[in-house]
């Protein structure tokens, strides 16, 4: 750079031109900081893919764990609560946990069912009733059946008993005999009713025939009423497990958790089984698929980590201790205990390796025999009922890996926190690198400035210099 310096002043001195002051110091600045700039903006780059690369390795990471944990709460795997006779019971798993408790073996003895009440048959729904006030009781209270001219008909007081909003429905029910008002309460034995004539009501003796009492599930009527009790209201009576137990409703929930068992038909003396039916696919095949999916994220944290080669680079992440940390801890996968109980209790023991690279391979025939022969066990030790430290099931085992990784102090979590700051620590000094360009050009650009002013100073005294000499020369001659 002195060279082109020189030169360029010796130009100005001997041919009279003026120095590109400009294109001078931007040659300079660039030869000087460019190497700087290049060295940093490559440092900022890596970092950068680093970042990209631990965001991948826990995004994956994540994915590998959700996807997991819902694979196995797929029924297709897990199977599905199941009766031998649902003519008789029908069960149905509920939402919010796991059944628990099956097989059960349950016998109906007894459907809950509804209290029911008919009048005597009238001409049609329009025929008169009779007029004044009724009390209509269930097990909730009492309710005021008034029926005045505007309301006077087997229509009027169905009407009338429905809008009490009391629980009890009447229908008038027609057919080629006539019609009459039919009254239906809530199942269970505790939601009996009454249709009576307190000391308050007001019905005339039209009305007072339907009028009736209860006392339990029997029915007493006056001499007035003519209503008929077709059928009483009465618990469901089950046998679960050996156990009595009664229920109002025909919908059990709380027998067993989380499962539903419709009671469709009392069969005294018949047993139902309660159980989990077969899976539609094999544990086997899940074992498959688990194999695959951690395959996919081993290879993808090999290729980031990978070392150089003669043909390629190495990857970005090649000597970073987070993603050497979390090859090692799934690495352990298959070692790990993941059931306390059973014949087979690590992935190892059912056909399961690791290669040289990390990636999985599973042995199909060695997997079939132990789920031959011990399938409940594998079952327990993939998913097991309920999830311990001591007996964590394959979902636990890879979600207490992403915890551990991506915590507050998780290697993953570190590694970001650690490029993240690396990556302020390259924009601020490519910023002051800037301010030190403008700076160094800011000075550089004075200084010829300055120089090209003297330059100038000493081209008019070489010239006035000459223009004497040539005068002297002219006069000599």
């Amino acid at each position: 750079m002195t060279s082109s310096v020189g030169s360029s002043i010796i130009t100005a001195l001997g041919t009279g031109s003026g120095i590109d002051t400009s294109s001078l110091v931007s040659s300079l600045v660039s030869a000087v900081y460019d190497p700087k700039e290049t060295l940093v903006t490559t440092k900022q780059t890596l970092n950068s893919t680093r970042i990209s690369g631990i965001a991948s390795a826990v995004s994956s990471l994540s994915t590998f764990s959700t996807a997991l944990t819902s694979l196995l709460k797929n029924t297709s795997y897990a199977g599905a609560p199941a009766s031998n006779d649902t003519s008789i019971a029908s069960v149905t798993k509920l939402t919010g946990g796991d059944v628990t408790g099956l097989p059960a073996q349950l016998e109906v003895t007894q459907l809950a069912q509804a209290q029911v009440m008919k009048s005597a048959t009238y001409a049609s729904a329009s025929s008169t009733v009779g007029l004044g006030t009724l009390t209509l009781t269930t097990a909730s209270g009492t309710s005021t059946i008034k029926i005045t001219d505007s309301n006077n008909s087997l229509t009027g007081l169905a009407k009338a008993i429905n809008s009490s909003n009391s629980g009890v429905t009447a229908t008038v029910m027609t057919d080629s005999t006539g019609s009459r008002l039919v009254l239906k309460g809530a199942n269970g034995e505790d939601n009996g009713f009454s249709l009576t004539m307190e000391s308050t009501d007001t019905a005339d003796s039209n009305l007072q025939a339907f009028t009736f009492g209860s006392t339990g599930t029997e029915v007493d009527t006056s001499s007035a009423s003519t209503m008929t009790q077709t059928q009483i209201a009465q618990n469901a009576k089950i046998v679960l497990d050996g156990m009595e137990m009664e229920y109002a409703d025909n919908v059990v929930t709380d027998a067993i958790p989380y499962l539903r068992i419709d009671l469709n038909k009392a069969a005294p003396g018949t047993t139902v089984m309660l159980a989990t039916d077969a899976p539609t696919s094999s544990i086997t095949d899940l074992v498959s698929e688990f194999v695959d999916a951690y395959n996919t994220l081993r290879e993808a944290l090999n290729g980031a980590s990978a070392a150089a080669t003669s043909t390629t680079g190495a990857g970005a992440l090649v000597n970073d201790s987070s993603i050497r940390e979390m090859k090692t801890r799934l690495a352990k996968l298959t070692t790990m205990q993941l059931s306390d109980t059973g014949t087979y209790r690590t992935l190892s023991s059912i056909g399961i390796s690791t290669n040289t690279d990390g990636t999985l391979t599973l042995d199909s025939d060695k997997l079939t025999a132990a789920y031959e022969k011990d399938p409940d066990a594998i079952r327990q030790m993939i998913d097991p009922d309920t999830s311990t430290d001591g007996n964590p099931g394959l979902a636990k085992a890879v979600a207490d890996i992403q915890s551990a990784l991506t915590g507050t102090s998780g290697a993953l979590t570190l590694a970001t926190t650690r490029y993240e700051s690396l990556a302020e620590d390259y924009t601020e000094q490519l910023e002051k690198l800037d301010k030190q360009m403008t700076d160094y050009e800011t000075r550089l650009t004075a200084l010829y400035t300055a120089m090209e002013t003297k330059l100038s100073a000493l081209k008019a005294t070489q010239s006035y210099l000459q223009q004497q000499i040539d005068a002297w020369n002219s006069s000599d001659s």
